[in-house]
């Protein structure tokens, strides 16, 4: 998929389900609930076991369905793989000039995480497609967001940690462009349980929600 369209979609979409697991087999499960829910998009982390080769296999069986990406991306040479396995965009939990550089040079989408100013800006005008600010709910959550776009209402911020259904809202309304959910919609208790229809419902929530924020 081409960088822009890969873009517009997670933008149009607004949430990026963030996949942590156990297992390999939990986390694949976990993709299919998220996409019965109707989230087209998924970020696996490379903190799960065999994380790449779960990319390839949720890449093998939705195609273009879902807007695949890697997560916990810490260097190039692990943001040359996870494009090699299918994923789609990159995100760093920090800022990495080189893991930028090798997202540009194969035109993938790459979030790196960042959170003072300085942090963002930098991340921005190194070629930043978005900035993952985390961990955004230590420092105030939306209020953070808003403080932050104040100054700096060109970056798409995409604030990651402390997001939930009951705020989720309220950071759309401080600016952001997108927000990441981990385990307030794939828990790691649902996933042990094999509660897969809690996470399937916590998706169809938090689509519902964005949709409202934003009407």
């Amino acid at each position: 998929m081409a960088k822009e369209k890969t873009l517009a979609a997670i933008l149009k979409i607004g949430i990026v389900p963030i996949v942590r697991a156990n297992s390999a087999d939990h986390a694949i499960e976990a993709a299919k609930a998220v996409h019965r829910g109707g989230v087209g998009v998924l970020e696996v982390t490379m903190t799960v076991p065999g994380a790449v080769k779960v990319l390839e296999k949720v890449a093998d069986e939705f195609g273009d369905r879902i807007i695949l990406g890697a997560g916990t991306v810490l260097d190039p040479e692990t943001a040359r793989t996870v494009m090699l396995a299918g994923a789609e965009f990159l995100v760093t939990p920090a800022l990495n000039l080189k893991t930028i550089e090798m997202c540009q040079r194969y035109s993938k989408p790459v979030i790196p995480g960042a959170l003072t100013p300085t942090e963002v800006m930098h991340a921005w005008e190194n070629g930043a497609d978005m900035v993952k600010i985390f961990p955004c709910g230590n420092l105030g959550g939306p209020r953070y967001i808003k403080a932050l776009k104040a100054p700096l209402p060109q970056v798409l911020m995409v604030p990651t940690g402390g997001v939930r259904l009951d705020n989720a809202a309220d950071f759309f309304q401080a600016g952001a462009s997108a927000i990441a959910v981990g385990s307030e919609m794939v828990s790691r208790k649902a996933l042990e349980s094999g509660d897969y229809a809690s996470i399937e419902e916590n998706a169809r929530q938090f689509l519902k929600v964005v949709e409202e924020a934003r009407a």
